[in-house]
């Protein structure tokens, strides 16, 4: 039985239930991946979204495992930040905006990216979701090279400056990840593949 965690009347979750049922019939509902794909072509109102998922290794476990530890999930902007189901797992949700911002006036480098170098400290580890800006997936697929190693990248930079470039820099990485393809992505699926994976935890605690 399908759960959304973040559907809590009766009108939330038809409105889920119904979507969810539309996706599965025009995507498939062979695998965990074939959820994210639903849920990000949900968020964007466009089935075409989800031809433009690309999963890297064991990027769905390594998120569940990541929830499991209670690791923090690290966003580029706050806007992801906010939609990112909070409740029924124990990781913190943090925004690169609220860090770096001596980083970002001494090098002139932007404040999403400076907050990633910040961070990089709690970057092992933790689940990052970069639903924006391609220049702090840029910032942390330098830092990967470096050594630093997330659990997993959910990168989804959107735009036409380097937005692509990044997320083809991150399939180069040897770590779990789930981009888009292209210069589309943006907050709604970015968010939509983090709480799918959230949604899939809660699931499985309720199983136990």
């Amino acid at each position: 039985m399908y759960i959304d965690p973040g559907a809590d009347t009766p009108e939330g979750y038809a409105i889920s239930r119904t979507s969810r049922s539309l996706a599965r019939q025009v995507i498939g509902d062979r695998t965990p991946e074939d959820r994210i794909r639903q849920r990000c072509a949900i968020s964007v109102g466009d089935f075409v979204m989800a031809d433009l998922v690309r999963f890297r290794g064991e990027a769905i476990e390594a998120g569940l495992a990541a929830l499991e530890r209670g690791a923090p999930i690290i966003t580029d902007i706050h806007m992801v930040q906010m939609g990112i189901r909070k409740k029924e797992h124990h990781s913190e949700v943090l925004c690169a905006l609220d860090y770096g911002q001596e980083i970002a006036a001494a090098r002139g480098i932007t404040r999403s990216s400076a907050g990633f170098l910040a961070l990089r400290d709690r970057l092992e580890g933790a689940v990052v979701v970069i639903g924006n800006a391609p220049s702090s997936l840029l910032a942390l697929c330098a830092m990967v090279r470096e050594g630093v190693r997330p659990a997993l990248v959910i990168g989804m930079a959107v735009g036409f400056v380097n937005a692509a470039e990044s997320k083809e820099e991150l399939r180069t990485l040897d770590i779990p990840s789930i981009s888009t393809q292209g210069t589309r992505g943006g907050t709604p699926p970015a968010v939509a593949a983090m709480n799918e994976i959230v949604t899939m935890y809660v699931e499985r605690t309720r199983e136990r």
